[in-house]
C-alpha cells in the first residue's frame, strides 16, 4: 500500500504543507488568537451602563435627576439640540431626551443599544414621575456553560478554519503548481488524474483532526466550553466538512491559470458564507425569505451539525440533514473538479 500512487501523492501533499510555515500559522495559531480575542471581548459580564443625553431647557434638571436614579444609565447634558444630535449620530450617546410635557425620546431604533436605552430611559422617567410597579417578578439568571458567546463561537471558528484551509490549501496550491509548470510535468507520468486530485484532499485531512483537537482543547481549558455530544461524532463531522471544502477548493482550481485568479475566485466563494453562514452570529438574524438560501450553504450545514453535537448533545440522526447537505456539496464539487480539471 505504501508504494501505491495515491499514497505517494498524499505523502507529497503532506510534506508540501509541512514546509509551509505560514500555512501552519493560519491552520493552528490564527484561530486560537481569534478565539482569545473574541472570547475576552464578549465574555460573560453584566451589561454596562449606556450614555443618555439630556438637552437643556425647562424641566431638564428634573429629567436628569430621574435618569441618574437608574444604574443602567449615564447622564450627559447638552446645551442644545445640535450638540445632542451630533453626539447621537456619532454614537457618543445612545438616546437623547428632549424636555417637555411629555418629554421626547430621540434615538435610532435600528441600533440595539439605542433600543435598550429607550426602555431603560422610559423606566427611569416613569419612576421619577411616581410610577409604582403593580407586579414584582423574581429574576432567574442563566449562568451555565453552553449559553455563552464563546460556546457559540468556537464551532464557528472550527468551521471557518476548515473552509479556509481546505480551499486555500488545496485550490491555491494546485494553481501554484500549474503556474510553475509542475502540473505539466506530472501530466507526462502514468499517474491518474483522480489519484492526484484525491491525494490533495487526503493530504489536507491529515491536519483536520489535529486542528480540531487543538481548538477543542483550548476552548475547554481556557473558557470551559462544553462537549455535550460525542467527540467521535464531532470529529467525524469535521472530517466530512474538511473533505467537502477541499473538494470545493479543487473545483475552483480545475481550470484557473493564475494565482491572482485563484485568490479572487476563492474569496468570491467564501465571502457569502463568511457573512451568511453564522460564524459569528446566528443565521436567524436574516429575513425569513433568505433562510432557504442560507440553510443550503455548505458552511451553514456544517456549523449546524457541529453546534448540534457540541451544544445540544445531538446524535447522528439529529444532524443527518445538515450532513447530507455538506456531503452533497463535497461530492458535487469533486465530480466537477474531476470532469473539468486541466493540467495546463
Amino acid at each position: 500500500m505504501r508504494s501505491h500512487p495515491l499514497m505517494q501523492l498524499t505523502l507529497v501533499k503532506i510534506r508540501d504543507l509541512l514546509r509551509e510555515k505560514e500555512a501552519l500559522f493560519w491552520v493552528f495559531v490564527f484561530p486560537l488568537l481569534l478565539a482569545v480575542a473574541l472570547g475576552i471581548a464578549f465574555r460573560g459580564q453584566e451589561a454596562s451602563p449606556v450614555p443618555v443625553g439630556v438637552v437643556a431647557g425647562p424641566g431638564a434638571e428634573a429629567l436628569a435627576d430621574a435618569l441618574r436614579g437608574s444604574d443602567r444609565l449615564i447622564v450627559r447634558e447638552f446645551a442644545g439640540e445640535d450638540d445632542a444630535g451630533d453626539a447621537l449620530r456619532r454614537g457618543r450617546v445612545a438616546i437623547v431626551v428632549l424636555p417637555g410635557d411629555p418629554p421626547t425620546y430621540w434615538y435610532d431604533p435600528t441600533r440595539q443599544e439605542s433600543a435598550y436605552a429607550r426602555l431603560a430611559t422610559d423606566e427611569a422617567v416613569q419612576r421619577g414621575a411616581g410610577r409604582v410597579d403593580p407586579v414584582h417578578p423574581e429574576a432567574r439568571e442563566m449562568t451555565e456553560t453552553g449559553s455563552r458567546y464563546i460556546d457559540f463561537l468556537l464551532p464557528g471558528l472550527i468551521g471557518m478554519n476548515l473552509m479556509g484551509t481546505g480551499m486555500w490549501g488545496v485550490g491555491y496550491g494546485i494553481v501554484e503548481y500549474r503556474t510553475k509548470g509542475i502540473l505539466k510535468r506530472l501530466a507526462a507520468t502514468p499517474m491518474r488524474r483522480g489519484h492526484f486530485l484525491l491525494a490533495q484532499i487526503l493530504g489536507r485531512l491529515v491536519f483536520v483532526i489535529a486542528e480540531v483537537a487543538v481548538l477543542l482543547g483550548f476552548g475547554r481549558l481556557a473558557f470551559g466550553v462544553p462537549m455535550r455530544g460525542s467527540y467521535a461524532l464531532f470529529v467525524a463531522i469535521a472530517v466530512l466538512g474538511g473533505m467537502a471544502f477541499a473538494g470545493i477548493g479543487l473545483s475552483t482550481a480545475a481550470r484557473t491559470k493564475t494565482v491572482e485568479g485563484a485568490a479572487g475566485l476563492i474569496q468570491l466563494v467564501q465571502l457569502p458564507m463568511w457573512i451568511l453562514s453564522g460564524i459569528f452570529f446566528s443565521t436567524s438574524r436574516f429575513p425569513e425569505a433568505m433562510q432557504p438560501v442560507v440553510k443550503v450553504l455548505p458552511l451553514t450545514a456544517l456549523l449546524d451539525a457541529l453546534r448540534g453535537v457540541m451544544l445540544d448533545g445531538a446524535g447522528l440522526a439529529q444532524v443527518a440533514g445538515p450532513l447530507a447537505i455538506t456531503a452533497a456539496w463535497g461530492a458535487m464539487a469533486f465530480a466537477l473538479a474531476l470532469a473539468g480539471f486541466r493540467w495546463r
